[in-house]
């Protein structure tokens, strides 16, 4: 099927980021950018507030050192967290025909020192807490790294160079005349992104990305979705990945909005409140804790009768036009600094009562759909049209197939357009193996339903076979699981016994305070057996070859990816060394 969705907004083509950060300056100079606590541990903050204006001197100031440094078209490392040196690094070493390689700064010390050999990279910019293991790698023969530079102050080490230094430098030789950077043209066509995959199944792979794949992307984006330049939305998720990167980061410069950095995972309510926060991209599980929090103070308070009673009002108020949602639920939307509208999220399939919830609220949820190697969007609920269960329509500018269908229409997508990636980092098999015939095949089962809408059922490396040829997606059977009221997570697993049937099990992560809160003190073996209760009425509703057969409980949580994506091959590790 080829993708017939319009879009809802004319928006400005772009084809490089030295062109999307331009068009901004030239609209915004004077608008904030980046909004930050110079120190967050600090009692009283002070704010640092940049314009575009500023941020736009302070690329130029770096990529001009840089490049000073001998670096066009090599690669530099990037990592460390959510702040403005990594969005200005980012932008500079790209905008400067260097290539970009940001890594995961949860990464253990051993796999950095892997993929920064695996790049060739020959300079890194890193925050202070790496700075002795970039010296351990520069110390390794097989090392290309020539330069390290750390975004904060360090320990006067002389092969160790400041990013403030680093900037000065290219100011001074700015000032002096040098034009190399005005002068540079960009080929959008080139690579200039390097992104390991999360490896939730295998090894990371090496994405190669084009600024012309990311572009596409934040136009398709765009096109459904629109923002203002009024907007502040809040970076929390790991910057390095796309989601957050190309959604939060880059996006955010095509809109001109103002950009927050979070204070981490627990402060996400008060930054909200703090920066009035207006936008914001997460994962189901933030999302989910949150209205988990809401519900639990409304029931407290003894308010449950009369919410749902506002709720209602309000249905019946919106077929007639009108909204009074933010009216209604002022207190409640208070909580979060009252400005939040949209919050955009993806990885996996929200609960769809969290969905309804915040809608009635006035807070809209979209989802999206996309991988690494797509840039990373293939699908979202845009502004007008949202459908719980799916992940929305596939951008305007892709097209998107079900190849091998099933008798109920599931088979892998595969998607061709602008934002498909140039393969795999020196792995021409693997690239072969997903690029054919200038498809992308995603390893993603799903269908699209008569209007459009994109559904996924499962990963293809994740699919059960059965002995009787029948398949099941676990993610199917998870997200039901998961709507138990205190259960946190799950994972299906597939167990072969001798000379019979494959057994499905499930290892279920409980909430220990929901559950006591639920059922009352009880032992981990009473509570294993209310759970397999639940468990047998969720097969009633399932045909037989679905049904899970076995359980495993615990409170510990599953082995997750930075972006919260469960990594199932050690989960499965574990399974098996237990069963």
């Amino acid at each position: 099927m080829k993708n017939h969705s319009k879009k809802l907004y004319d928006i400005p083509e772009v084809k490089d980021y030295r062109e999307l950060l331009n068009n901004t300056v030239s609209k915004y100079p004077d608008h904030i950018a980046y909004k930050y606590k110079k120190d967050p541990t600090a009692k009283e903050p002070e704010y640092v507030e940049i314009s575009y204006k500023q941020f736009q001197t302070n690329v130029k100031e770096v990529s001009t050192a840089l490049l000073e440094l001998g670096l066009e078209g090599k690669k530099v490392i990037l990592i460390g967290n959510n702040r403005y040196e990594w969005c200005t690094s980012y932008l500079a070493i790209t905008t400067g025909n260097m290539i970009v390689v940001p890594l995961d700064k949860a990464l253990p010390a051993n796999e950095i020192e892997a993929l920064v050999l695996r790049s060739g990279a020959e300079a890194a910019i890193f925050d202070k807490k790496y700075e002795e293991e970039f010296l351990k790698i520069k110390s390794n023969k097989q090392s290309n790294l020539k330069f390290l530079i750390c975004m904060d102050q360090t320990n006067d080490k002389a092969e160790v160079m400041e990013y403030e230094n680093l900037q000065i430098k290219g100011k001074e030789a700015i000032e002096k005349g040098n034009k190399v950077y005005d002068n540079m043209i960009i080929d959008p066509e080139k690579m200039s992104i390097m992104l390991f995959t999360s490896g939730t199944t295998s090894l990371p792979k090496a994405v190669m990305l084009s600024q012309r794949n990311i572009c596409s992307n934040i136009q398709g984006i765009a096109s459904y979705v629109k923002m203002y330049p009024t907007d502040t939305l809040l970076s929390f998720l790991p910057i390095h990945h796309t989601f957050e990167c190309t959604v939060t980061f880059l996006y955010g410069i095509y809109y001109g909005v103002t950009v927050a950095f979070c204070d981490g995972l627990k402060y996400i309510a008060k930054n909200l409140a703090e920066y009035k926060v207006t936008v914001f991209v997460a994962v189901p599980l933030v999302l989910e804790t949150m209205y988990k929090k809401i519900t639990k103070a409304i029931e407290e308070k003894g308010k449950t009768k009369l919410i749902h009673t506002m709720s209602k009002l309000s249905h019946l108020l919106l077929k007639c036009k009108i909204d009074v949602r933010r009216v209604l639920f002022k207190q409640i939307l208070d909580q979060f600094g009252g400005a939040l509208r949209v919050v955009f999220y993806g990885a996996a399939p929200m609960n769809k009562d969290t969905i309804i919830g915040y809608n009635d609220l006035g807070i809209k949820l979209l989802q999206g759909y996309g991988l690494t190697e797509t840039s990373p969007v293939i699908a979202c609920e845009t502004d007008e049209k949202q459908r719980p269960g799916s992940v929305g329509y596939p951008l305007y500018n892709l097209e998107v197939e079900i190849d091998g269908k099933d008798e109920n229409g599931s088979g892998e997508i595969k998607v061709k357009g602008p934002n498909v990636m140039q393969g795999y980092y020196q792995n021409p098999e693997k690239t072969a193996e997903v690029l054919r015939d200038g498809w992308f095949y995603t390893g993603d089962y799903g269908y699209l339903d008569e209007d459009g809408f994109l559904y996924i059922t499962g990963r293809k490396s994740d699919m059960i076979v059965l002995r009787n040829g029948k398949n099941i997606y676990p993610q199917e059977l998870e997200f039901l699981i998961n709507k138990i009221s205190y259960v946190e997570e799950s994972i299906v697993y597939a167990r072969e016994k001798t000379n019979t049937d494959t057994t499905i099990g499930a290892k279920i992560v409980y909430n220990e305070d929901l559950i006591k809160e639920f059922l009352g003190e009880k032992t981990e073996e009473e509570y294993k057996e209310i759970i397999w209760n639940k468990i047998k009425e969720i097969n009633q509703s399932l045909p037989t070859y679905k049904h899970i057969k076995e359980i495993m409980i615990t409170k510990e949580p599953l082995d997750k990816t930075t972006t919260q994506k469960v990594k199932r091959y050690q989960e499965m590790k574990k399974i098996s060394s237990n069963v």
